[in-house]
């Protein structure tokens, strides 16, 4: 654990998604105007997530598949992706939630230095067409929660047995198909440094 400014970076290495979730939640349902903002790095092992609102349906595999509280629609989690969770007060620093959404996204471009953009009416981050990162928060009374996935390393197969983030078709990519070496943590690690130096700003 490292503190940043007043963020908190957790190096939470691979952990269960179920209880991640759960410790989210407690975390934030806890937290006072004094509680410092956390960014938490980890992997998952194989799962499906499904956001709210989105009817739950079966892959037809073996991984597992759990209903979330976050925004957003299926997507797949495994070993080889850089997660980070970001615990933030929004209404403390006077961030909007469209605005942090757009900080979560311009983070993953610039660490993938100019290869990456947005796609208009579809959050989350793209290279040529493929998505290379998922973003799916929750807010609670400003609160946020939940964040973003990078593909960094990882076996991509997954993928094609879902819609990933419910767009039939969608091809996904990963930092190692563009050419970067970086393991998922040195990942992981420099996107929540750019991060924090946004929430900062």
């Amino acid at each position: 654990m490292t503190l940043v400014e007043d963020i908190v970076v957790k190096r939470l290495g691979r952990v269960e998604y179920l209880s991640t979730w759960q410790a989210m939640r407690a975390v934030t349902t806890a937290r006072d105007a004094s509680t410092p903002d956390e960014l938490w790095l980890l992997e998952h092992p194989s799962i499906y997530t499904v956001g709210q609102g989105v009817a739950l349906s079966r892959p037809g595999n073996a991984i597992p598949v759990l209903k979330t509280d976050r925004g957003g629609d299926i997507t797949y989690h495994g070993p080889g992706q850089a997660v980070i969770y970001t615990l933030v007060d929004l209404a403390r620093r006077s961030i909007k939630v469209k605005r942090f959404v757009w900080l979560l996204e311009q983070a993953v471009i610039d660490l993938l230095d100019g290869h990456a953009e947005r796609k208009p009416g579809a959050p989350g981050v793209y290279v040529e067409g493929a998505k290379i990162a998922a973003l799916g928060i929750r807010v609670v009374r400003g609160r946020a929660y939940h964040g973003v996935a990078l593909n960094v390393d990882m076996d991509l197969s997954p993928f094609g047995a879902i819609d990933p983030c419910g767009y039939p078709g969608l091809r996904v990519t990963q930092m190692k198909d563009l050419g970067f070496s970086h393991s998922p943590e040195v990942a992981g690690l420099r996107l929540s440094e750019i991060l924090v130096e946004k929430l900062d700003a």
